[in-house]
């Protein structure tokens, strides 16, 4: 992976649906599918009863050859089942997934961000997978909660976990030391940030503008950053029942105030970055701090950046992490044949092998946290994956078939109007709350 907010990967994998467009196209899908169980699963069985998978996916970037790897392995294990794996970029599978995931042609397996799942879920196009957890033979117990639940829409699972990403803070200890500060101390509390704000943030003389930066904290486009920083007040963006909208509430404004003051009055971050503009930020070292997934460790070490990786800094109420999963969803058409095979590379993929395999490869946490000691080759999976962290993770709007619309076209247009200045966090954002209730409202 090149970037989350390149590719569409990590947190957040926020690539829009072109949802005008998709509404008739996915209608038109939809009127040829007739659901699971018909012929026109894309599976070949070929002699001696082998079936073949066509599995749609868009690992274009590093993680894709650590996934490939995994795959051959499965091919190689047994005679009854092979993936072919067809990788594009996600916003094209996105795309030919509204047709795609209904026609002969188009995959049996498909992997994708779970804040679109409930889009296909909510109109009949991928089919319930619940009994694969009610069979304690596929071990499911040993997976993160938050891996397994994040594919539920309308009380049913429709997606066996692919990967979990949670996000971490990233400090430049190079800034830390120039600044005075201990390099091996990064802030633990928002307070202790906001304390570091004027060292960490510079501005050159007779500027009004910042050459370096305490944070990059991205407002568009972007793994969601700013997000996790309202449940941390004991507010968020969505009750977690996914009924009412708490953009309102006084835990939700008291974290957007902190955050609004130090980003438009104390200069701890440009305002309007995107998630790109952030990474070349932190790469370029320009600014001390991001919070970031395990994707962009690569990156910054490439770059030569003498950074640490640590949770991110505690809210007053709590300190709850962004994660971020994709699953593996199987669409309506596939056949019990097809459900069936695909039930044993799922089973492999989750295996202890397999995500040694994945983790090593790809610098993703396993999904399984008892492999975490066993990854030599790379640290950061297992910081990214240890246990607290995992097990503190939440995941945003979960199950809310209009949930990346809520992100993407309520909060965070009214968050960059609060860093503009275009009216207090309290006028903004009680009139964001109700847009947000009137697309649960929708939901129902």
């Amino acid at each position: 992976m090149t970037s989350q907010h390149s590719t569409g990967r990590g947190p957040g994998r926020r690539i829009p649906l072109l949802a005008a467009a998709a509404t008739g196209i996915l209608a038109l899908a939809l009127s040829g599918c007739t659901g699971q169980g018909t012929s026109t699963s894309n599976s070949d069985t070929g002699s001696g009863g082998k079936i073949t998978l066509t599995f749609w996916n868009g690992q274009t970037g590093p993680d894709g050859p650590a996934m490939n790897k995994v795959i051959d392995a499965f091919n190689k294990s047994q005679s009854k089942v092979a993936v072919k794996s067809v990788t594009m970029p996600w916003d094209t599978l996105y795309q030919k997934l509204l047709t795609g995931a209904a026609s002969k042609g188009g995959p049996d397996i498909v992997a994708l961000d779970f804040t679109q799942l409930p889009k296909y879920a909510s109109q009949g196009l991928f089919q319930p997978l619940d009994d694969y957890y009610k069979d304690s033979a596929h071990d499911t117990d040993t997976l993160p909660k938050a891996a397994t639940t994040a594919s539920v829409y309308d009380g049913k699972n429709y997606g066996v976990p692919f990967d979990i990403a949670t996000t971490m803070m990233y400090y430049n200890k190079t800034l830390f030391k120039q600044a005075g500060l201990d390099p091996d101390k990064p802030p633990t509390t928002w307070d202790e940030f906001a304390a570091m704000v004027p060292k960490l943030t510079k501005t050159p003389a007779g500027s009004s503008k910042p050459d370096q930066y305490a944070i990059a904290l991205a407002d568009n486009n972007t793994v969601d950053m700013y997000p996790q920083f309202l449940w941390n007040t004991g507010g968020g963006i969505v009750s977690e029942d996914n009924k009412k909208s708490l953009l309102d509430s006084p835990e939700t404004l008291k974290a957007l105030d902190f955050w609004v003051d130090l980003v438009k009055n104390k200069q701890a971050s440009p305002i309007g970055l995107s998630g790109a503009d952030a990474d070349k930020l932190f790469n370029s070292g320009k600014a001390a701090i991001e919070i970031n997934g395990p994707w962009a460790t690569t990156g910054y070490k490439d770059a030569g950046i003498d950074f640490g990786v640590t949770r991110p800094f505690a809210g007053p109420d709590g300190n709850a992490l962004l994660a971020s999963v994709e699953t593996m969803a199987l669409p309506a058409k596939d056949d019990d044949a097809t459900k069936q095979a695909a039930y044993k590379f799922f089973d492999y993929w989750t295996s202890n092998d397999a995500q040694l395999t994945w983790a090593e490869g790809s610098g993703f946490p396993p999904l399984r946290s008892d492999d975490n000691a066993k990854i030599t080759g790379n640290p950061y999976p297992a910081i990214f994956g240890a246990k607290d962290v995992v097990d503190d993770s939440r995941l945003l709007n979960p199950g809310i078939a209009s949930g990346a619309t809520i992100v993407n076209d309520v909060f965070y247009p009214s968050l960059q109007k609060a860093l503009n200045g275009d009216g207090s966090v309290e006028e903004i954002f009680t009139a964001a709350s109700k847009e947000v209730q009137a697309d649960l409202d929708k939901d129902k």
